[in-house]
């Protein structure tokens, strides 16, 4: 537990101002917590992190994280979306040349992570742009949803939510989660009020962002138990990897953009 708070503790002072700041500091940020995200993958997956495949995935993830600033004034031929397709043609193509060392479930898997971090990444710095509350909004969601869910499901918790995934998680503390969340978001909001909606409309965008965030926390224990790990990483002494701390915003972060929020 100390070295779980200490952690925290470092983690926020370098965080909290780098959000603040935004710009090219939340850029370089989201472009750096998505390679190691990536690689964390690719760790898992137990490939070489110095290795063909890691440096394909590893340019697709960055034109997939970039701001839209960035890639806005590329030729019409070469979007975003064409350019990660052209490094999802050269996985295949890695399949065919390794040997059989890099087979196509390989690409499959790096495919969808490209996909899964890179458009969660690319909406962090997004939501940004959009203002602080705008991204400080997902953030409250994310955490007061995880921190209500733990404390309420380890007081009063014991329907079993996925024993076959996560077998502390419980359904009172994720109802438990989504109600303090919702809550202390709808304060929130009257405060800071989030795109055109009525804080009555964005009670039940705060239950639905809720809901989602913690299927993004069982997607990813899920991953880690397909490939029999405790953490997707140790970069975050006592919490994990990047995919631990932000596996909740990588779903949260799109479908605010859904939304119209981001």
């Amino acid at each position: 537990m100390k070295q779980r708070v200490i952690t925290a503790v470092i983690a926020l002072i370098i965080f909290i101002p780098i959000i603040v700041a935004g710009n090219i500091w939340i850029d370089i940020a989201a472009l750096v917590l998505g390679l190691v995200a990536l690689s964390e993958l690719l760790i898992m997956r137990k490939k070489l992190l110095v290795s063909a495949e890691a440096l394909i995935s590893g340019i697709a993830i960055l034109f997939l994280i970039s701001p839209d600033k960035w890639t806005d004034k590329f030729p019409a031929q070469l979007s975003v979306i064409y350019i990660v397709y052209l490094m999802v043609a050269l996985l295949l193509l890695r399949t065919v040349i390794s040997k059989n060392r890099f087979t196509f479930d390989d690409a499959a898997v790096l495919t969808l992570g490209l996909f899964y971090i890179g458009t969660g990444f690319h909406y962090f710095i997004a939501a940004r742009e959009v203002g602080l509350s705008t991204l400080f909004y997902a953030l409250l969601i994310v955490w007061i949803t995880d921190s209500g869910a733990y404390m309420i499901g380890k007081k009063f918790g014991s329907h079993k939510l996925a024993p076959h995934i996560s077998p502390n998680k419980t359904w009172e503390g994720s109802v438990g989660g989504t109600v303090v969340a919702v809550i202390v978001a709808a304060i929130y909001c009257a405060i800071f009020p989030q795109g055109t909606y009525s804080l009555i409309t964005m009670i039940f965008i705060s239950i639905g962002l809720s809901i989602v965030g913690q299927f993004g926390d069982l997607i990813e224990s899920a991953l880690k138990r397909f490939y029999g790990v405790k953490d997707s990483g140790k970069i975050l002494p006592g919490h994990g990897g990047i995919l631990d701390r932000f596996d909740s915003l990588l779903l949260v972060l799109p479908l605010m953009h859904l939304f119209a929020l981001i």
